[in-house]
């Protein structure tokens, strides 16, 4: 007799993995409340990278992320910043299926890219739009 086997449960994403709704309303939320710098600190982790160099590509000097730590809190333009960060692995694990393999990704020269890092370019607006692009025609197998 077959036994009944329930269908295996669809990972949730990255920001799910954060502790995050996914919906931009709720998002928006999250931020202009000051986003929790355990969001920051469990990102640094997901991406295998250290706090100090997450805090660099997110525009946050040491010493306010000191303070940040104490308080609990990031400032809504760090949140946003943290979350471009965190979109980009959440896309990036929809191109290469497995986390890991989309942290590596992000942490490796890309010739694409100009030779740096998309990790690197993801401190501005601009570049992780760049990445984001790079990502859609990996996605759908154009040449880049």
């Amino acid at each position: 007799m077959d036994a009944f086997r329930p269908p295996v449960p669809r990972p949730q994403g990255v920001l799910h993995g954060l502790g995050l709704a996914p919906d931009p309303t709720v998002l928006i939320a999250a931020v202009k409340a000051g986003l929790e710098v355990r969001v920051f600190v469990d990102l640094a982790r997901r991406l295998g990278v250290s706090e100090a160099r997450l805090a660099e590509v997110a525009g946050i000097a040491p010493t306010t992320l000191t303070r940040r730590k104490r308080a609990g809190a990031l400032a809504p333009d760090e949140g946003e910043h943290v979350l471009r960060i965190a979109a980009l692995l959440e896309r990036a694990v929809r191109v290469f299926e497995d986390e890991a393999d989309a942290a590596d990704w992000l942490r490796t020269r890309n010739l694409a890219l100009g030779g740096v890092t998309p990790l690197a370019l993801a401190d501005t607006e601009l570049g992780a739009r760049e990445v984001d692009d790079l990502l859609g025609r990996l996605e759908h197998g154009v040449y880049s």
